[in-house]
């Protein structure tokens, strides 16, 4: 399932026990440029399949997880919509960790320390393959958007 010489990260490992087909593929980390766009540029791939994963606290929900194409901004009024809530706003940079066991730059919507409600934005369905952190900074995972959907089990709306 993945590829050869590459230290398995926990959501690689999730993936194998789900019997996930995914690739992972290796990056160069710029510590100073953590970006999407930086990604997509090392990977040579459209940005518009390379998706991020942020973390967000909403006024009735609590917290909740976005996944959209790494140059898109999340809409908060339509991310409060599709979670239950009045209102949103991602979560403190420093609460990220302690939250859900991975660091800005490496953060996966699957393997967070606990579940939490998970969206992705609908553009992933366009794709063939989609790119997601694979858990850590330098490592992404291609994999179906219907996989990443029932893995995360998320739902797909519109988030920008």
């Amino acid at each position: 399932m993945a590829t050869k010489n590459i230290k398995k990260t926990n959501v690689a490992r999730l993936m194998d026990k789900a019997g996930v087909h995914y690739e992972l593929i290796p990056y160069e980390v710029d510590e100073s440029d953590l970006s999407a766009t930086h990604v997509a540029a090392s990977l040579g791939e459209d940005i518009r399949c390379v998706f991020k994963t942020l973390v967000l606290h909403g006024d009735k929900s609590g917290y909740f997880v976005c996944v959209i194409p790494g140059e898109q901004e999340v809409d908060l009024k339509l991310a409060a919509k599709a979670s239950g809530n009045k209102k949103c706003d991602l979560i403190p940079m420093k609460e990220l960790l302690p939250l859900t066991g991975y660091i800005r730059g490496g953060c996966s919507p699957i393997g967070m320390k606990k579940p939490f409600p998970t969206y992705i934005h609908s553009t992933c369905l366009d794709f063939p393959y989609i790119y997601i952190s694979a858990g850590q900074r330098g490592l992404q995972m291609k994999l179906a958007p219907a996989d990443l959907i029932r893995e995360a089990k998320a739902e797909v709306c519109a988030l920008f």
